[in-house]
């Protein structure tokens, strides 16, 4: 559960959670688990390899991850207008829990800290993802899921969820009639998903567990509209912790580009409007700090990626470790696969080898998706390697 209160950020590791336009507002986003920044301040020990090991591939090449992303499922049941990754084409491939029975307590003991099933397909489609999550808590990683939550494997409740830290539903409407059209499916599946978050819920309250449950929206023209309906619904009816409203970021490979020249400066202002919502048992994250930056991507951020390839990692349904989403099925960020090799022979191979050199030397961020996953970090450690903030040992 959220703690209530707002949280802020010091000086050198971004602006405050809950500022629009530079301007603190009270309580517009209750970002407890610091969603609309970054987390790599807690692991300064990760940072600090990341940093000495610039130029150094001997010093490089033992980096792990501390987060990765996993495909469990190459399929999905939804075609969502604005889908990232439909140039991929929704395979249908799986990755088999024999295999990462044997990968992910590897991967463990080399260092990873957490994985999010979610990816290029819908990771509950997976009739074994109860073992899976089971199997991977077991081997000391902290377990995450974000799914569109129609389908909800056998185990799942019982099993599943109790192991998860947390678990998000990406809903982008608030009403069947407007889910159906931005999700590309049946008015009916908007009910089902209703139903199966109020399962999660009430199975956490007969359970007794931990797991932080909550939902995600991307913020349309299409659904603004409905961004209060769906926060009521969700804090209501259905009892989750969170609903986040974020923005869109176009990737670069995508088939569609509906949303490419989406003018966020519009929105600012809802989220003051939406965080009337919150209360001491929901919180209304909306990402204004992020949408702020989508606005002003043509100012200057950083000049190099520092978060790949080290801090964290994708691997796809099919098997194949890429060094960064946004690249995904591109060549120059991809390691190896998880079904010929053991994580480790992939992380310190001869391909990650020369993607390191490749970011470290040759790659132009203006490439890179605005906005990516790992833009905090990378903010934040360009500061700290650029030193750029005046008197520095005037701690």
């Amino acid at each position: 559960m959220f703690s209530g209160g707002r949280q802020r950020l010091c000086n050198d590791c971004g602006p405050h959670v809950g500022s629009i336009n530079g301007v603190d507002k009270k309580d517009v986003s209750r970002d407890t688990f610091r969603i609309d920044s970054h987390k790599l301040i807690y692991h300064p020990e990760r940072a600090a390899q990341v940093l000495a090991a610039q130029g150094d591939w001997q010093r490089a090449k033992s980096v792990y991850p501390i987060y990765m992303e996993v495909a469990l499922m190459g399929a999905c049941n939804h075609r969502c207008v604005f889908c990232a990754v439909d140039y991929i084409g929704y395979q249908s491939v799986r990755l088999d829990h024999g295999l990462l029975a044997q990968r992910i307590p590897e991967m463990a003991r080399l260092g990873v800290k957490s994985i999010m099933f979610a990816g290029e397909g819908e990771p509950l489609l997976h009739k074994q993802a109860a073992e899976i999550v089971t199997m991977t808590k077991s081997a000391g990683i902290d377990v995450a899921f974000t799914t569109n939550c129609t389908v909800l494997p056998p185990g799942f409740l019982e099993q599943g969820l109790p192991a998860c830290s947390w678990l998000k539903v990406s809903i982008n409407a608030g009403t069947p009639a407007t889910y159906a059209a931005i999700h590309q499916t049946k008015e009916s599946d908007f009910a089902r998903v209703i139903d199966n978050m109020s399962r999660m819920v009430q199975a956490r309250r007969a359970g007794g567990f931990n797991c932080t449950l909550g939902a995600q929206a991307l913020l349309l023209d299409d659904n603004a509209h409905e961004m209060e309906t769906l926060a009521r619904l969700c804090r209501d009816e259905v009892g989750l912790d969170y609903l986040v409203i974020k923005p869109y970021s176009q990737h670069l490979f995508s088939t569609t580009e509906r949303y490419k020249g989406i003018d966020y400066q519009q929105f600012l202002q809802l989220g003051e409007r939406l965080a009337a919502l919150n209360t001491d048992r929901f919180s209304l994250i909306f990402r204004g700090h992020t949408m702020q930056k989508y606005a002003d991507k043509e100012k200057e951020r950083y000049d190099r990626c520092y978060a790949v390839p080290f801090l964290w990692a994708y691997i796809m349904a099919d098997g194949t470790v890429s060094g960064c989403s946004a690249f995904l099925k591109d060549e120059r960020f991809e390691y190896g696969n998880i079904r010929e090799h053991s994580f480790r022979d992939i992380w310190e191979g001869e391909r990650r080898r020369q993607s390191f050199h490749l970011v470290s030397t040759e790659l132009d961020i203006a490439e890179c998706r605005v906005n990516c996953r790992m833009d905090e970090v990378n903010r934040y450690l360009h500061q700290i390697h650029r030193q750029s903030i005046p008197h520095i040992n005037f701690i």
